[in-house]
Order: C-alpha cells, then structure tokens, then sequence
C-alpha cells in the first residue's frame, strides 16, 4: 500500500488510450449532467481525441481553483467550456436561467456608463413601451475576481425592498456568459452631477434631500440591510426631482445588534469604524450621510481622499469636523451629530433623526414629501451643460456597442448615440485626484476611490 507504481507502469497503446480518454470524458460530462452516447465517440476516436485535446489546452479564463470547485469543474477538466450547466447552477437561484428574448423584445437606446465589471445600457422594451437601465457583467470577470457572493447579495437585497426612495430593481437573469440587472432608468440623473452644477444647495433643499435619504435609510435598516457606499452618486433623481438611493452593490443584511468588518465603500465617506476594519454596524450609513449633507450643503467635502485607508483612517480620527459658521444653529448640530466618532453615541436612528431641530415643520410622510417637486433641480436639468457635467469632463468610447451580442439579448443600435446619456451611472468619472485602489473592482466606480478588502 501507497506505494508507487508508475515506473513499472506500461504505456497503453494508441487505440486503448483514445478509448480510456473518452471514457473519462463521458464520466466527466455525466457528473456535469450531460450525457454523450458512447457509439459517437467511436465513430472517430482519433478526431474527439484531437478535439478533447484542444479543448483541454485551449486558452482558460483566470478562474481561482475554489470557484472551478464551485462549478463542479476541476483544474484538469474543460475549465474554457461556458456552457456546462455548473456554470450556471452556481448563479442559481438569484439570477434565473432563461432563454433570451432577443432584439425583437429589446432595443439598446445608449450607452449609459461603464459600471464596476461591464457596461450599463439603456434599453427599450419594445413591448411595455417602457425604458430600463440594464447592467451587462460577464460572469468570467466575477468568478475571476471571487466576487459571486457580492454579486447575488446585490439582487437579494434589491428583491426584497420597495421604498419611494430606493431605486427598484426590476428584473435578474442570466445566459451562457453573462449576468443582466435591470433597473428603472432615471432620465434626470444623479445628484453628483447637480452639485458639480451649482457648487452648493440651500438648506432648504438639503432639508428635502436629507428627509428623503433619511427615511431611506431607516427603512432598510429596519429591514436588516446595511447600504454601506452612501454617496451622490448613488442617489438618483425622479422627474420631480425627488430622490431615489440605489447601487446595492456593496450592500448586505445585517441584523441590528449584527457586525461587520470588511473595509468597503467610497473612503470619502466611509466611517472611522469601517476604515480601521470594524466591527461596525448600520451607524456607518449614517456617518456617510452626515458626509453627504457637509458637502451639499457646504460645496465640499470635510477634507480631501487620501490614497489608502489607513492614511484616511488617521486624518477622520484627528480631524475636528467643525461646521462653518455660515450654517445655521440646526443643521450644524445636524451634522455634527451624525459626524460623531464613536458610533454608540452617533445619530444613527430614523426616530432620532426626525426629532432634530432642523426638520421641524417637515413632514415625513412619503406621499406629501414627493408631493412638491424640487424646483431647483429641474431648472439645473434644462441647463445645456448639464450633459458635460454628466460626463466628469471625459469622452466615452462606445466601444462596447461595437459587435457585441451579449448572448444575442440585444441588438446594437442603427444609429448609436456618441453622447454619454446623462443618466445616473457615471462611474467611469474622475473629477477629484482621488485615490483607485487595486484590490477589487469598485475602485472603477468612484471618482472618491472606492475599496473593497
């Protein structure tokens, strides 16, 4: 026993090995749940021989082992082949398997944006008449970057949350390659652009953009989420003008009293507690939104992103956050309150947050607080420079429109816009020196320098 044999060990001869190597490849599609009938691989023994071999060889997509080992698929076994049902077993049973409905169903309006592993499109349905937001991410680039938990957590959440402040996902699926998450397409687009315009908003807007995002918060919270990226360009615009959070990407549920410790979102915004590594809990979205209302209201951020979080955690630690004088007594006491270093006394409740000084005389009723659109916004979206603030000052390619297919789901425009459609999705900016990080892919998605360790 355990002793090796292989220097005794005859080599078989021509026709035994073809035999022995389509057996094993017959056993190998069979656990795959596929099946080849044995008297097609004796038709030609040397040509499938040739065949299995190229295969084999042939050029594999950078997968880590452990996620082959998800899939079924072993280092030696077809790791190329994207069409074995292990592949997309392991998407199940967050993004569906369908047969795709084609450009007879769908027709691709614009490019939208490129998004954190693909592109984002705005796409017609040609039968609803209706117009989406769709986000194409080839599955290779997920499995290649071990995020495929990160990437089902994202529609998990988004499925179980209706709120008139969170933007709706509308439908998941995926085809042989790719993964499509569709959402509703906000024509005004997103409130970073709308800052960049016009410098700074009025407290009174923000007292409108604060109830919103507050009442959005709360809610998911109180459903066990935590959003854990809060920042403008997260926060899409309706026709009125009201808001609507979105790009769960970074979200997970978390209970109240639960923890977290990985170090993710915009380091801009990002709590003391997540840049030291944790454990945080849902009072990081609230220290994100104190953040977000310093430069609303202010035109800029409480200092500038530096190129690690280690080097941010040590400037937030030491850093006073003192607001200007030229804010008035509520707002100031607003910020300061969710600006608080240690979470346990930080402003981190919708109750709480409600009872300040500074909404009093506002209503948190959802239907009245969409009820008056926010006029001011929709003087900015008439302006003729809204598009180039749209883009952060970049030119982008549509190269991704050129030939794609996308597993024959849509069909390339006949005449493509060369704008960017000043939607939402504007990750590819970079309008401050912030920082990119290396170490996921979020770090395409700021201009503020997103990490995910």
């Amino acid at each position: 026993m355990g002793a090796d044999g292989s220097k005794n060990r005859k080599r078989p001869a021509e026709g035994q090995e073809d035999e022995d190597f389509s057996s094993g490849w017959r056993g190998f599609l069979s656990s795959m749940g596929l099946s080849i009938p044995p008297g097609l691989c004796r038709l030609a023994p040397s040509a499938l021989h040739l065949g299995q071999r190229r295969m084999l060889q042939g050029k594999a997509p950078d997968i880590p082992e452990h996620v082959l080992r998800l899939a079924g698929v072993g280092p030696g076994k077809l790791r190329a082949e994207w069409s074995l049902p292990g592949f997309i077993t392991m998407f199940l049973p967050e993004f569906p398997h369908r047969t795709v409905p084609g450009h007879k169903h769908f027709q691709v309006l614009s490019y939208i944006a490129k998004g954190s592993f693909g592109p984002i499109l705005k796409v017609k349905d040609k039968t609803e008449q209706k117009t989406y937001a769709v986000k194409v991410i080839p599955k290779s680039e997920i499995l290649r970057l071990g995020v495929l938990e990160q990437s089902k957590e994202e529609v998990i959440v988004q499925r179980q949350v209706r709120h008139p402040f969170v933007h709706d996902l509308q439908d998941c699926w995926q085809t042989q390659r790719h993964l499509y998450i569709m959402c509703d397409y906000c024509s005004t687009g997103d409130l970073y652009t709308y800052w960049q315009m016009i410098g700074q908003f009025s407290e009174d807007t923000v007292r409108v953009f604060a109830a919103e995002l507050g009442c959005a918060l709360g809610f998911l919270h109180d459903f066990g989420i935590i959003h854990r990226d809060v920042k403008m360009e997260n926060i899409l615009l309706t026709d009125n003008g009201h808001l609507r959070l979105a790009d769960f990407g970074l979200s997970r549920r978390l209970e109240r009293g639960g923890r977290a410790f990985t170090i993710c979102g915009t380091i801009q915004y990002m709590a003391p507690e997540v840049l030291s590594g944790g454990p945080y809990n849902h009072a990081a979205d609230w220290w994100s939104l104190g953040i977000l209302l310093f430069a609303l209201v202010t035109g800029k951020f409480p200092m500038p992103p530096e190129p690690d979080h280690c080097s941010m955690l040590r400037k937030v630690r030491s850093f006073p956050y003192e607001t200007p004088l030229s804010l008035s007594s509520p707002l100031a006491l607003l910020i300061t309150e969710l600006l608080c270093k240690t979470p346990s006394r930080r402003l981190r409740t919708l109750d709480r947050f409600k009872h300040q000084t500074f909404f009093r005389g506002t209503t948190f009723d959802l239907a009245l607080l969409q009820r008056q659109p926010v006029e001011v916004i929709l003087e900015l979206r008439e302006r003729p420079d809204r598009a180039a603030k749209a883009r952060r000052g970049l030119t982008l390619s549509l190269q991704p429109l050129k030939g794609f297919d996308y597993d024959s789901f849509l069909s390339p425009p006949t005449t493509p816009d060369t704008q960017l459609d000043a939607n939402t999705q504007t990750h590819t900016a970079a309008p401050f020196p912030g920082p990119s990080f290396p170490l996921q892919p979020a770090q395409e998605k700021s201009p503020h320098g997103e990490v995910f360790v």
